[in-house]
C-alpha cells in the first residue's frame, strides 16, 4: 500500500469519474452527490483493504455500485408490506402500486416489451445485469469476454433509452 497522501490523491483524481458513474446509477444529481460522498467515505474507511496489485478505479467503482445496490434493496424492503393481522385483513385493502396514473402499469409493459424486442445477444446480458448479476458472472455464464458483455449491456441501455425517449414519468 502506498502512502496516505498518494491514496487520497488517487481518490481525488477519480471524483469526476465517480460522479458521472453515480449519475448513471441514480439518474438524479442530488442522489449522485450523496452516493459520491458515501462512496468516498467508505473508500477512505477501507483504505487498508486495498492492495496495490488491484485496479484502483475498479475497486472504487465496485464499492460505489455495491452501496447503490444495497441502498436500493433497503428501500425495496422498507416498502414491502407484511400483513400480520390474524385474518390477513390488509391483503384485501387496495395497495398503492407506486404509479401515479392509471397508465403507469402500461408504461412498465412498454418497457418490458422494448427489452423483449432485443435480440438474445443483447437481451440476455442486459436482463442479467438488471437482475443484479455482476459483469464477471454474466461473462462466465455466457462464455463471453467481459468487454463484450459490458459493451452489449451499454448498447442495450442506449437502445432502450432511444426507444423510450418520448416516455415521461409523471409525478404529482
Amino acid at each position: 500500500m502506498k502512502s496516505k497522501s498518494s491514496f487520497e490523491n488517487r481518490l481525488l483524481g477519480l471524483q469526476d469519474n465517480m460522479f458521472n458513474f453515480a449519475l448513471t446509477l441514480t439518474a438524479d444529481r442530488e442522489d449522485a452527490k450523496d452516493l459520491l460522498q458515501e462512496t468516498t467515505l467508505r473508500v477512505l474507511d477501507n483504505r487498508e483493504k486495498y492492495y496495490e496489485n488491484v485496479n484502483f478505479k475498479g475497486w472504487v467503482f465496485t464499492i460505489m455500485h455495491n452501496i447503490f445496490v444495497n441502498n436500493y434493496r433497503k428501500i425495496v424492503r422498507s416498502q414491502t408490506i407484511i400483513d400480520k393481522t390474524e385474518n390477513l385483513y390488509h391483503l384485501n385493502l387496495p395497495q398503492d402500486s407506486g404509479f401515479n396514473t392509471p397508465d403507469g402499469a402500461y408504461t412498465i409493459k412498454e418497457i418490458n416489451k422494448a427489452i423483449a424486442s432485443f435480440t438474445d445477444e443483447y437481451k440476455v446480458p442486459f436482463s442479467m445485469h438488471v437482475s443484479g448479476y455482476k459483469y464477471e458472472e454474466i461473462a462466465q455464464h455466457l462464455g463471453l469476454p467481459i468487454g463484450t458483455v459490458k459493451s452489449r449491456i451499454f448498447f442495450a441501455r442506449k437502445r432502450l433509452q432511444e426507444m423510450l425517449k418520448d416516455f415521461r414519468f409523471y409525478t404529482e
